[in-house]
């Protein structure tokens, strides 16, 4: 069993293609649906023992599934070891089938038999174990079963659940009206895509992985278009600088932005790029406070830029260009957009770039786009609320409609490629929630693209870094955390072959 994230698999699954490695094992493996769910409760027993060793009365919620099936054997062998066991039933035992009728009976056999669930029963607990709902949930919960989650997310011991919190869409990471809070979760045979972001970090708590011994050749019939980031992966596309390098090797960027009373966001983004190796970093901005900008970072060359034709000759000049942070929406603000619609190098449009697209859209195949929630849904023309009700399915959709590589922010930040693959970041914190982050992460990766990696290496290690970078800022508390405060970090995480870099 897979005892923390850095070791969980890549591959992330639908429900519905887990349950197909499910069917694989045990139609053309030969591998009794019986064994896997004895395997699965006792994995989740083991790390019950693991997690809480002096934990020694536990409440084992059953629905009538197979997840339920899950929770008869561990309360099984609980009760086995000398566990004080309680087993809260929801549905009509009289129900199951199969499989969960099975350990169902064998549970009964040893002498534990279902309760009623009644919320006092909560009480007088240690640890509570949800395997009411399992994977194969799709539409709200509602009545009795909302009522327990409800009454288990109010008690104060912590609860571990089996597969995935109950609730929890398993494919897109939303709460189904309600859903458990779970200190911990177990998942089996396939990591599902929804545990990693939107809600599903908060609810999930952290995430554990069983197989179930399930052979590799099981894997090797389903193709997932859905993965972590890892720190192997990142470690490899940053080598090792030569000893005769110059900055001309490195690239040069220009930043675009810094609209009267913005200029902090432009300059963040610039000095990211900086510090993660880009060779010349140059900002266009307004005339007005062009002098100032890099008063305390002199590296920063400064350019009062007014229309396209002051802007075209240092378009001429650099090899990527960042467009967007400060911005702003007006005339000046279009004007230095349209000059980059014809532009033939790579292009990380944020911010109000964004907004300024969503007004008047065009696609820029070579473009990396970095919408938070909010922009990604004037670019789709949908709401906030559908965004983040599956954000699968709107990073995906605006990478089609845009081109490029997109990158929808958030907890759990997506990354779709052009090949119609997602990856997952995990890292970072609630503390990186302020204005400026995403002016850090422009500049990380315009910073990565001058330095010659492609759109998608730049993007997957930028948001990794940007993220490692927060979390290792955060450890002096989130709130409160500045996005200038990552910029130390990024020089330290950028240096690879120094030191071990974990993305996951």
């Amino acid at each position: 069993m897979d005892m923390d994230k850095e070791h969980l698999p890549l591959s992330l699954y639908h429900a519905n293609q887990v349950r197909e490695l499910d069917r694989i094992a045990i139609e053309d493996m030969g591998i009794p649906g019986v064994c896997l769910m004895e395997r699965a409760g006792t994995a989740a027993f083991g790390l019950l023992q693991t997690i809480w060793p002096k934990a020694r009365r536990i409440i084992v919620l059953c629905g009538i599934g197979n997840n339920g099936g899950d929770g008869y054997v561990i309360a099984r062998l609980a009760y086995l070891a000398g566990y004080d066991v309680t087993v809260l039933q929801l549905g009509d035992p009289s129900h199951l089938k199969g499989d969960t009728h099975t350990v169902y009976e064998a549970m009964t056999e040893v002498g534990l038999l279902v309760q009623v669930f009644a919320e006092q029963k909560l009480s007088i607990v240690d640890v509570i174990v949800d395997a009411l709902l399992g994977t194969g949930l799709d539409r709200e919960v509602m009545g009795q079963w909302r009522q327990v989650i409800e009454s288990v997310n109010r008690c104060p011991c912590p609860v571990l659940s089996m597969d995935i919190p109950s609730g929890l869409h398993s494919d897109t990471g939303n709460v189904l009206g309600a859903a458990i809070h779970a200190k911990a979760t177990i998942s089996f045979i396939g990591l599902k895509q929804g545990m990693f972001t939107g809600e599903g970090p908060d609810y999930c708590g952290k995430i554990y992985f069983d197989d179930l011994k399930v052979p590799p050749l099981v894997y090797k019939q389903m193709k997932s278009n859905v993965c972590r980031l890892d720190a192997d992966q990142v470690r490899k596309i940053l080598p090792r600088r030569a000893r005769s390098a110059h900055k001309g090797a490195f690239g040069h960027v220009l930043v675009i932005g810094g609209e009267a009373g913005m200029t902090g966001a432009a300059r963040l983004a610039a000095e990211a790029a900086s510090r993660v190796g880009a060779g010349k970093v140059s900002l266009a901005t307004r005339k007005s406070h062009a002098l100032f900008v890099n008063l305390n970072r002199p590296e920063i060359m400064t350019h009062g830029v007014e229309t396209p034709e002051e802007l075209k000759p240092l378009l001429a000049k650099v090899n990527v260009v960042a467009i967007g942070p400060g911005l702003g929406q007006s005339i000046w603000a279009r004007s230095m957009l349209d000059t980059i619609k014809e532009l033939q190098k790579p292009v990380v449009l944020d911010a109000d770039a964004l907004n300024l697209l969503a007004l008047l859209p065009f696609r820029l195949p070579k473009s990396v786009m970095t919408p938070h929630p909010g922009e990604a849904a004037r670019l789709l023309g949908i709401s906030v609320k559908e965004v983040q009700k599956n954000r699968f399915a709107a990073v995906q959709a605006l990478q089609v409609r845009f081109g490029g590589v997109t990158v929808l922010k958030g907890a759990g930040s997506l990354i779709a490629s052009d090949k119609g693959e997602i990856s997952v970041c995990t890292s970072g914190n609630p503390g990186m929630a302020c204005g400026g982050m995403g002016d850090v992460l422009t500049g990380i990766i315009v910073g990565l693209l001058a330095q010659g990696f492609s759109l998608l290496e730049a993007t997957q290690l930028g948001v990794c870094l940007h993220g490692k970078a927060g979390d290792r800022a955060a450890l002096d508390g989130e709130r409160g955390l500045l996005p200038s405060d990552l910029l130390p970090w990024l020089r330290y995480y950028a240096n690879a072959e120094l030191i071990h870099l974990d993305c996951s």
